[in-house]
């Protein structure tokens, strides 16, 4: 039985992309945010599919981790 969902995976990827190649530092920001919101919109999904969402869920979490990492290294730099 196939779930649907409102955010499919391949957008927070994209967003999640966009981020981490972003190299205008007036934008970075905002793509940062947006793509962190995003995969905690697909996260809570993958919580509510039923099946094997692992390797998604670990994607997930690596994406938010670097991004993560993105923001607080613009924080350093601007110090």
């Amino acid at each position: 039985m196939a779930a649907t969902n409102a955010l499919p995976s391949r957008e927070w990827r994209t967003s999640y992309l966009l981020a981490i190649r972003e190299a205008d530092r007036n934008k970075i920001s905002l793509r940062i945010a947006e793509a962190q919101r995003e995969i905690v919109v697909r996260a809570r999904e993958l919580f509510n599919v039923p099946g094997d969402n692992i390797e998604e869920g670990q994607a997930l979490e690596d994406a938010l981790y670097a991004l993560q990492a993105l923001k607080s290294c613009l924080i350093y730099r601007t110090n």
